[in-house]
This record gives structure tokens, C-alpha cells and sequence, in this order.
């Protein structure tokens, strides 16, 4: 469980006292010509990075991020972009936290710009 993950000292940056959780995210991002709403499990703002980590419940997590359900890719990508928009000029992080196993990937940002590209090619 989630709980029993706020322990885990591989964890701690995640859930110490600077993170905050449950975010709402609304922001227009024009290179998609549309607007992206959703909700940050956990966003964590340091003086190198901001890190926004997504949680999953499925029972067998991906072995790497190219592994990764290209649905759950295409989320972060875009939460990536409207990050960028908010916090212009900061480095982003975007990671999923597999709560069952429990495993913490970070996303290469090459991954996140080809399944923003992917988004962008396929939009309705």
C-alpha cells in the first residue's frame, strides 16, 4: 500500500515534507492545440528539479521505462508540458511509482518527447 511506502528510505525525497500531493493540473499546451486537465499524485519541488511522480497499482510493473504502457507515457508527456508552461526554465522530472512491487522509474525525457509527438500526430 501507498502507506506502507511513505517509510521506504529509497523513497523519503518523494514523501518528505516538501512534496505536496494531489495537484490539479489545467493548462492549454499549444504544440497539442489543446488543454490538459488532471491531478499530480505527488509533485516535489527542490532547488534542482521539480519531480511529479504518478502512482500505478499494477501487480507486474514494467522492467524499464520502455516498457511502459504507451497510455500512462502519453499522460506524463503531457503533464510534462504543462509543467514546463507553469514553471518555465525548470528542469522537469517525471516519474511512475508501481505502489504493488514497489517500483520507482524515472521517464528519459527522449521517451516523453516521442509519445508527446505521438499525441500530436493522433489528436482527434
Amino acid at each position: 500500500s501507498l502507506i506502507a511506502l511513505t517509510g521506504d528510505p529509497d523513497l523519503a525525497f518523494i514523501f518528505g515534507p516538501g512534496g505536496l500531493s494531489e495537484i490539479p493540473l489545467v493548462a492549454h499546451l499549444p504544440e497539442l492545440g489543446q488543454t490538459v486537465t488532471g491531478r499530480i499524485d505527488r509533485l516535489v519541488i527542490t532547488e534542482d528539479a521539480i519531480v511529479a511522480v504518478d502512482y500505478k497499482t499494477t501487480a507486474r510493473p514494467p522492467e524499464s521505462p520502455e516498457d511502459v504502457n504507451p497510455d500512462d507515457l502519453a499522460q506524463l508527456a503531457a503533464y510534462r508540458s504543462a509543467l514546463r508552461l507553469i514553471h518555465p526554465g525548470a528542469k522537469i522530472r517525471m516519474a511512475l511509482l508501481y505502489t504493488e512491487a514497489p517500483r520507482l522509474l524515472f521517464l528519459p525525457d527522449a521517451l516523453l518527447d516521442r509519445a508527446l509527438d505521438h499525441i500530436a500526430v493522433n489528436r482527434p
